[in-house]
């Protein structure tokens, strides 16, 4: 086996802030895989919103915007003007211990085991659970997050616990395969917890990440699709699996649907209740318009209503949503390519929202 590097490249996150918290580094130290554990060589990773909400404190409870407030420049304050900190700005409400290496998508190969794990497994290419299980008897649904809570992926070298890296079998590339573990195993999630089937079917924010996995995922499940996006992307959201499209402020139409797969939240949320037929269900994993919403509770019991929110994952989802890709079921979405220098500027045009599917992020150089 080749000898490994002790220091490798990494893009650093150095603090709650503006995209210059991101600094480059080419002397960062390779982690070294502990008992259970591997060491991956990363190929690709993709950028998600995650990355931009942890950077700026986004999921801490004193902050109540949309996730484009202070994406560039760093969040001033929060509620009631109390500054932002890490406090509980990360997925699972715990401390980001700075600095961080951030990346949630992980695609690569193992090159080094720890103690405990089949050293076959050395070669395997993998993709790494973003949100992982860790249960206790307090919290079931206890989850930590890759590239949040430790290190993730926009360096050349990363670890992981062996039941987290999964082997994939595809003739996607690297870049193609490294734009779904987050996006898909939430979306994939979502779909799961409520129950998605041959029904009619809105999802909002259909061009994002997460949004264009899920129309194609509840697309495969034989939904009727109505997509939520802006009139110049619509045809790439047809193309996925919509069948109908719904432009950002057009009406919503009352109790037309049985299900809605919500990603942005904010002040048109309530139109998004009443566009639920009786016992509907609503579900959602995300608030880029805003986090929080005005809620009629007469709409909710009236008309038997289910709300779900979907952050814990079965460790099934991304399971599923790489058969799904070995069988050929769905395709992959990149938008543009960046290099791992050129993070900050992928960020930018991530932020730009002028895009379908995700921003990929080649690692391994050459």
């Amino acid at each position: 086996m080749a000898t490994l590097p002790t220091t490798m490249r990494a893009m650093m996150l150095t603090g709650n802030g503006g995209l210059d918290k991101l600094q480059w580094r080419d002397d960062a130290p390779v982690p070294v895989p502990g008992a259970g554990e591997v060491l991956i060589k990363v190929a690709a990773a993709s950028v998600n919103n995650t990355d931009i909400n942890t950077r700026i404190g986004w999921y801490a409870k004193t902050v109540r915007g949309d996730t484009g407030s202070g994406a560039v420049d760093g969040l001033e304050s929060g509620l009631e003007g109390e500054a932002v900190d890490n406090s509980d700005s990360s997925w699972s409400g715990a401390d980001v211990n700075f600095p961080r290496i951030q990346g949630a998508d992980c695609c690569g190969r193992i090159v080094a085991v720890g103690d405990g794990v089949d050293p076959s497994r050395i070669g395997e290419r993998v993709l790494v659970r973003t949100m992982q299980s860790v249960p206790t008897a307090d919290d079931p649904l206890a989850i930590v997050t890759f590239g949040a809570d430790f290190d993730g992926a926009f360096a050349d070298y990363t670890k992981a616990r062996a039941e987290e890296a999964l082997p994939v079998t595809s003739d996607w590339s690297d870049l193609e395969l490294a734009t779904i573990p987050c996006a898909y195993s939430t979306a994939e999630a979502m779909i799961q917890r409520a129950s998605i089937g041959a029904e009619r079917v809105l999802i909002t924010g259909a061009s994002g990440g997460v949004g264009s996995a899920a129309v194609q995922l509840a697309h495969r499940r034989g939904a009727t699709l109505s997509a939520m996006t802006s009139p110049d992307k619509a045809e790439a959201v047809r193309a996925l699996g919509a069948t109908h499209i719904i432009g950002r402020d057009d009406p919503i139409p009352d109790r037309g649907f049985d299900a809605i797969i919500d990603l942005v939240g904010g002040p048109r949320w309530p139109a998004l209740l009443e566009g639920l037929c009786a016992g509907g269900r609503y579900v959602t994993s995300g608030a880029i318009a805003g986090p929080i919403v005005e809620l009629d509770l007469r709409t909710l019991y009236l008309r038997d209503l289910t709300l779900f929110g979907s952050t814990h994952q079965p460790d099934r989802a991304l399971s599923d949503v790489i058969g799904y890709i070995e069988a050929g079921e769905i395709s992959p979405q990149i938008a543009a390519t960046y290099d791992l220098t050129e993070l900050r500027a992928a960020q930018e045009a991530f932020l730009s929202k002028s895009h379908v599917g995700k921003i990929a992020i080649t690692v391994a150089p050459g």
